[in-house]
């Protein structure tokens, strides 16, 4: 019964000496039993190197194990083992449970449940009691002692709760990892394997209260018990000192172990690996600079090394990915340069969350082979996502995230293009709720093809059928986590997953992706093992549905899967505490950031450092303590940090970022110093040449180059003239070239085609036209491949418009039924019959969406208000003025035969102008017929000649075409004269207070503001028909339309009037701009050529913004941008592009 410590520096060989040791001795005394004791991670590896050692590579009386594998030994040898083993993923489970069941009883901990991750920070809580001895009778004392601490006291309450509520629900039913132990202390006496047996504990840097239990034991009854542990050459171990020394986890472990030993009354001894006098033969005996720094590293009055020899270099790089770009480089180099295998290399670091994906991506690019020692969760896995939506659609009723995620899983049988139709219908219409998806959908949303209800209620009932018995057994009120975990399995073998998971297996293996090949084939046997432990940990339980889900995704966020082990020649990635390094020759430790290295471990315990320190006290009255505070570890992370930068035999690497992915500048670990001190030459600033040892690096230095405008270096030729070589890579350089001087094509799909889209007949609206003139590739993608928003349960400003159209049309037409005038209704009548018109619109467009939420219930009253206002503004425009509406929302096309609408492009096309006016006003008198058109907007538009001129407004002065034959066709014997062409802007305008200069008449002040823009007859006679006040000609400004006199009896500057000649201009020049707009659509034109004018643009709101690729900075794009001019001057412009073309015609 002996303790023999076995102390030396990192790298001395400890492991080395201890293992031959073990191995001679076992061959000696085969009978005898030999128990190495490492980390659990560790076992395999340890394992290995033993077999590499032996003489006769094996291993017969030589067991390799981990405390808790020992425990599993003996409590089997011994028949302790009555009770099944609580893993993990249970763990989660039930106290997901528990924390359901005594919700009402957590003050502070119950609201944070639901939050992602809590559970398992409150499952290692529970660990770590266990783990420090910790009792729930211990926390009864501790609350005592702390009841003047309200926050700490409620928050130890609730952990106190739920510790003895897991307990007792696993008490007599399931034993856990830490319990285990207990029971390994108490069975150890009874065990003939452990009975003069020799054991080593070798991987340990310290051991936890339970732990050291266990070693009692061992001290008793194994012959002999060696423990090697590092220390620095000439350190005492014995002497505790300072907790903040490099060596203190080694001294505290050594004084816990002295004290057992006396207590247990057993002898201990020292080697020393070198022993005194010996020479050093270990790691670093042929490398003076590795030598200089495991002597040196965070000790006081250490020195620069003075050798010449590098072995040491610090790196600084932009940000993770850069530096992962240029470490794969380098391995390369080293590979191909040097002799070097990849499995002489390792990166570790203490970030593996941002530099795993990293890694992972640039050893890709550099095809280096690696290995990422991660545990890979399982939750995002389309299964896991398949079961968690399935539930998800019973918990939250069929809503549009559950279903659409449920199908979006790829494990179905709805093909990709029927879930897209069903998901346009579902957001276009509101689909919500199960009721809605289980009857027969018939009504069809804008633009949608009236099939298309046909076509998508199949697929909607086999999604139904699908669902529907999952559904139910879920929602029994009498149902069990059994019943529930046997629903929930019967709908996946319904649904074929297995097979469907197996396709998926082979698809990517066929394609080289072993990692996931690997997820999937054992993804289905670790969801059907969950729920065997559900069953099997509460399976009797009640639950409702969202209890069930709560509980089952405690447990499938617990979910992982081993990644494929390391073949023979892997780069290892690890993380610098958890991954062991056994005969590495290079080390490359990246992401030496401040916060990164030592780790910053706020946020992730329930009981934070300040709670673990106000607990101090108390605990260490009662004999007891917890895990190190955050600030504690950092000063055991020197000693990690230690370790690892004394593994490899031949060079170290500390690279660190600027940045980190966000951009936010990083600054580097105090690591970087101290080593920095030590060798003052470390540092590398010359760049890494990236291109070198990666095509796709040559293929990114090339692309840098062609971006840039300086002259092309010698390295961009060589690379670019090997690329044209390269029959794999010429692609992508003649790609590169062509990006880099790319310039914008003139777009043209030819005349063929644009018949094919358009047929030799178009019709087309004024608004089509005017879209055209804003921008050819609009007009392209909106009527030629016929693109659309996504149509959307919303209420938008153009829906609004539509119901003020629709209230105002439906207004005139009950007022002509009625035989009512509009000048001759009251304020009160008019009133009333405007509310009843807005309500019989909403009624009849049956748009649930304005009931839907409290916004679109108040956007009808809006709406109510806006056309009272407009109805009464109209109205005194028409009592102002001699014209009555004759005509309102009047469609017109090619049915009608109006020769002004049927323009002859060519002999073989001709185009056809259709549209709906929205309100035509007559006046007959002195047998002339004045004509006057008006149009409503809902938004703030003004008539501008410039845009009529390029198109932009030809909307009106169709209409007026269209009007003119009408009326000449009613009235044959009259003279039929154009008085107008109007905008009229639905809104509802809010006076200040210094707009109003006359209070008692604030009416003229909105009518002002509501005031009709567009273009009047300027004759006299034509404006005192539109407004009887300007019949004064002095001094007067119509609230009806956009003119003014002045005082001096002339029309005012801002006034917008033209004569007859003027409109005969204007009627005949939009005929001529849609005649030349149609032949460029026919034509083929489709040209990215947005126009820009004063501060409006083609782009502004343009749904087609990312699809055009329009871009100033890139040769050959750029806006047409429209001149301003003078009303006169864009007469004239009228004028001579009429007689141009007439003069083209005579000819």
């Amino acid at each position: 019964m002996a303790l023999q410590f076995i102390f030396g520096p990192s790298g001395s060989g400890k492991s080395y000496y201890i293992y031959n040791k073990i191995i001679q001795e076992s061959m000696e005394n085969p009978d005898r039993q030999y128990l190495v004791l490492v980390p659990e991670q560790f076992t395999m590896q340890t394992q290995k190197e033993l077999v590499m050692l032996h003489p006769r590579k094996g291993i017969m009386n030589i067991d390799v194990l981990s405390f808790e594998r020992l425990a599993f030994r003996v409590l089997e040898e011994t028949g302790a083992l009555s009770q099944e083993l609580l893993e993990e993923t249970g763990k989660s489970m039930v106290l997901r449970k528990v924390a359901q069941e005594k919700k009402g009883e957590l003050k502070l901990l119950g609201s944070k449940m639901n939050k992602q991750g809590y559970v398992s920070q409150l499952k290692s809580m529970v660990s770590e009691l266990r783990q420090y001895e910790i009792g729930a009778e211990d926390l009864d004392r501790l609350l005592e002692d702390i009841k003047e601490k309200p926050e700490l006291f409620y928050k130890l309450k609730d952990i106190q709760t739920l510790y003895k509520g897991f307990f007792d629900y696993l008490e007599g039913k399931f034993i856990t990892q830490e319990e285990i132990l207990d029971v390994l202390a108490q069975r150890a006496e009874q065990s003939e394997k452990l009975r003069d047996s020799t054991v080593v504990l070798d991987g340990y840097t310290g051991f936890t209260p339970i732990q050291i239990q266990v070693l009692e034991k061992l001290l008793k009854i194994c012959r002999q018990v060696y423990i090697p542990l590092t220390v620095g050459r000439g350190e005492d171990p014995y002497r505790l000192g300072s907790p903040y020394g490099l060596f203190y986890l080694t001294r505290q472990t050594v004084h816990k172990l002295c004290k057992l030993a006396e207590e247990t009354k057993t002898s201990w001894s020292e080697t020393w690996i070198p022993g005194k006098g010996e020479k050093y033969q270990g790691r670093f005996q042929e490398k003076g600079a590795l030598d200089h720094l495991e002597r040196n590293i965070f000790r006081k009055n250490g020195k620069p090394y003075g050798g010449g020899e590098k072995a040491v270099f610090i790196r600084e790089a932009l940000n993770p990915q850069e530096e992962m770009e240029e470490t794969a480089c380098r391995i390369r180099h080293m590979v191909r340069k040097k002799g070097y295998r990849f499995g002489d290399f390792a990166l570790v670091t203490g970030d593996m969350e941002v530099y795993a994906p990293a890694a992972r991506r640039a050893f890709e690019k550099y095809q280096i082979p690696c290995f990422i020692d991660e545990k890979h969760s399982l939750f995002m896995n389309p299964f896991v996502e398949y079961i968690r939506s399935a539930v998800d659609m019973v918990v939250e009723g069929f809503s549009y995230e559950s279903v659409f995620r449920f199908l979006r899983c790829g494990l179905t049988d709805i093909t990709e293009e029927e879930m897209d139709r069903l998901e346009n219908y579902v957001i276009a219409m509101g689909i919500r709720g199960f009721a809605r998806w289980d009857q027969e959908w018939v009504r069809s949303y804008r633009g949608e093809d009236p099939e298309e209800c046909v076509k998508l209620n199949p697929v909607r009932q086999k999604l139904v059928d699908m669902w529907r018995p999952f559904g139910e057994s879920l929602k029994d009120p009498q149902g069990t986590v059994k019943t529930c975990c046997q629903a929930l399995y019967r709908f996946i073998c319904e649904n074929h997953i297995e097979k469907k998971l197996k396709t998926y297996e082979e698809g990517f293996a066929a394609g080289g992706d072993m990692a996931l090949a690997k997820e999937y084939s054992q993804i289905y046997r670790i969801v059907m093992d969950l729920l065997d432990k559900l069953v099997e940990v509460l399976g009797e339980e009640q639950v409702r549905p969202g209890a069930f889900k709560e509980i089952l995704e405690a447990g499938l966020s617990e979910a992982k899967v081993g990644v494929i082990p390391p073949a023979a020649d892997q780069v290892l990635v690890g993380d610098m505490e958890r991954t062991r390094l056994k005969d590495i020759k290079v080390l490359f430790f990246a992401g030496v950031n401040e916060g990164k290295i030592p780790k910053e471990k706020n946020g992730s315990k329930i009981l934070s450092d300040l709670n673990r320190e106000e607990l101090e006290g108390p605990l260490e009255k009662m004999g007891l303590a917890l895990a190190p505070t955050a600030r504690e570890e950092l000063y055991t992370q020197k000693f990690y940090l230690y370790l690892n930068l004394t593994k490899p035999s031949r060079e170290v690497y500390l690279t660190y970022s600027r940045l980190n992915g966000s951009g936010d500048m990083l600054s580097p670990s105090y690591l970087v110093n101290q080593v920095e001190k030590f060798f003052p030459k470390a540092r590398e600033l010359e760049e890494v040449p990236l291109y070198t040892e990666s095509p796709q690096g040559a293929v990114e230095q090339v692309a840098r180059e062609l971006g840039g405008r300086q002259e092309k270096t010698k390295v961009f030729q060589e690379l670019y003239t090997w690329l044209l070589k390269e029959k794999e890579w010429k692609p992508w350089a003649d790609r590169l070239v062509e990006t880099a001087y790319y310039v914008n094509p003139q777009d043209a799909i030819g005349k063929a085609a644009a018949q094919v889209l358009y047929g030799t007949e178009l019709e087309n609206s004024a608004t089509r036209l005017e879209q055209f003139a804003r921008c050819a590739c609009s007009h392209f993608l909106t009527y030629g491949l016929v693109l659309r928003d996504r149509v959307r349960y919303q209420f938008t400003m153009a829906d609004l418009g539509t119901l003020l159209h629709n209230s105002l049309d439906l207004f005139a037409r009950k007022l002509r039924e009625q035989g009512l005038l509009w000048t001759q209704l009251e304020d009160g009548e008019r009133d009333r019959l405007a509310e009843a018109c807005v309500d019989q619109v909403v009624a009849q467009a049956g748009e649930s969406v304005l009931l839907s939420s409290a916004r679109n219930a108040y956007t009808v009253k809006r709406a109510k208000r806006m056309v009272k206002r407009t109805v009464w503004a109209l109205q005194f425009q028409l009592r102002q003025g001699r014209f009555l509406p004759a005509l309102t929302e009047w469609a017109f096309g090619p049915w009608d035969n109006i020769s002004s609408l049927d323009l002859r492009i060519s002999p073989e096309e001709i185009l056809h102008l259709t549209g709906r006016i929205d309100r035509i006003d007559l006046c007959r008198e002195d047998g002339k017929v004045y004509v006057k058109v008006i149009d409503y907007k809902s938004g703030n538009t003004q008539l501008d000649p410039v845009k009529m001129y390029y198109g932009l407004q030809l909307q009106l002065a169709l209409y007026l075409n269209a009007a003119v034959e009408l009326e000449q066709r009613r009235f044959p014997k009259e003279k039929i004269v154009p008085a107008g062409i109007f905008y009229y802007n639905i809104k509802d305008p809010m006076l200040n207070r210094e707009d109003v200069k006359d209070p008692e008449h604030a009416d003229r002040e909105i009518l002002k503001k509501l005031k009709m823009d567009g273009l009047a007859g300027g004759e006299p006679e034509i404006l005192e028909r539109l407004d009887k006040d300007l019949a004064l000609r002095k001094s007067v400004e119509s609230l009806a339309v956009p003119v003014k006199y002045t005082a001096k009896g002339t029309l005012a500057g801002n006034s917008k009037v033209a004569d007859q000649e003027q409109f005969s201009t204007i009627m005949n020049y939009v005929n001529y701009k849609a005649r030349e707009i149609g032949q460029e659509i026919l034509g083929g034109n489709v040209e990215v050529n947005p126009f820009a004018y004063q501060k409006e643009s083609a782009c502004d709101y343009c749904p087609y913004r990312n699809v055009c690729g329009f871009d100033e900075k890139i040769p050959g794009y750029s806006f047409r941008r429209l001149g301003t001019c003078k009303p006169e001057e864009i007469w004239e412009k009228m004028k001579a592009a009429l007689k141009k073309v007439s003069t083209g015609e005579e000819e």
